[in-house]
């Protein structure tokens, strides 16, 4: 069994630093088993939005051949318009730790109940929505620069304190989330798998021995994720997406995909 969980952990990343750019690696994550669970999820600071229309990709543990290391949250530019990001998490299944992967589509999926911050609070997602193919943020919980980022809204957003850095679902200490009507039609729509700008960042997480939980103890430095950060400039990203923020108007008029049904009453712990 071991050494079949080795083979599965060197295809999964021989995929991810292999794989011709245009090719998704959400088909390759999915199945991955460990019989160890994910540190909790760190306390750390969003990096301010580079421009309109980008989506914030919170972080999440991953796991490679010296065990879990931290993967950066970043801003990434959607690909297409309207469309959202649903986080991948890890989930126990038959006495093993599965990673299921992310992906874009009209609606936030379920992804787990994990509360990866910054909108997501393990149900749905709070941190903005699309009107007329212009993305629009909750100042409340993203980082943004309104001399640069115009449509901004303000609403308070609230997240379960006992389940607030539990980073898996299931099992001992997981959160005990199940998948909500609504995030059982979000699985049936179309969905678009991991950008290209995405894949390259999980690259840079997978060379970078700072942000391993064996050499941080499950808690990579602020200077560390300044650093990663760092390399993700808005240019390199519109580049690596081969898509402009301004695609958006020629596009034309949109529907106002996934806006909050409703405000969540300000109840418990805010949200960083």
């Amino acid at each position: 069994m071991e050494t079949l969980r080795k083979m599965l952990r060197a295809a999964f990343f021989a995929a991810i630093l292999f794989a011709p750019m245009s090719q998704s690696i959400a088909g390759v994550a999915v199945g991955i088993s460990i019989n160890v669970a994910p540190p909790e999820l760190p306390v750390y600071d969003q990096p301010v939005c580079p421009g309109p229309d980008y989506i914030w990709n919170p972080g999440y543990w991953a796991y490679g051949d010296e065990g879990y290391y931290w993967v950066p949250g970043i801003w990434v530019l959607a690909p297409q318009p309207g469309f959202l990001w649903t986080p991948g998490y890890w989930g126990w299944s038959d006495g093993y730790y599965v990673w299921n992967e992310g992906y874009w589509g009209r609606h936030v999926g379920f992804y787990g109940g994990v509360c990866y911050g910054f909108g997501y609070t393990g149900v749905g997602f709070y941190g903005g929505y699309w009107r007329h193919g212009v993305y629009n943020y909750n100042r409340s919980v993203n980082n943004v620069n309104v001399s640069v980022v115009h449509n901004v809204y303000s609403r308070t957003v609230v997240t379960p304190a006992v389940t607030a850095r539990v980073s898996f679902n299931g099992g001992a200490g997981g959160t005990l989330a199940k998948p909500t009507a609504k995030e059982l039609v979000a699985v049936h729509e179309r969905h678009i798998p991991v950008t290209v700008r995405q894949i390259q960042h999980h690259q840079t997480a997978v060379k970078n021995r700072e942000l391993l939980a064996s050499v941080n103890h499950g808690r990579p430095s602020a200077a560390v994720l300044a650093k990663h950060a760092a390399s993700s400039p808005r240019a390199e990203a519109a580049r690596a997406n081969n898509f402009s923020p301004h695609d958006h108007a020629a596009q034309g008029p949109h529907m106002d995909y996934s806006r909050p049904d409703h405000e969540q009453r300000d109840h418990g712990r805010h949200e960083r």
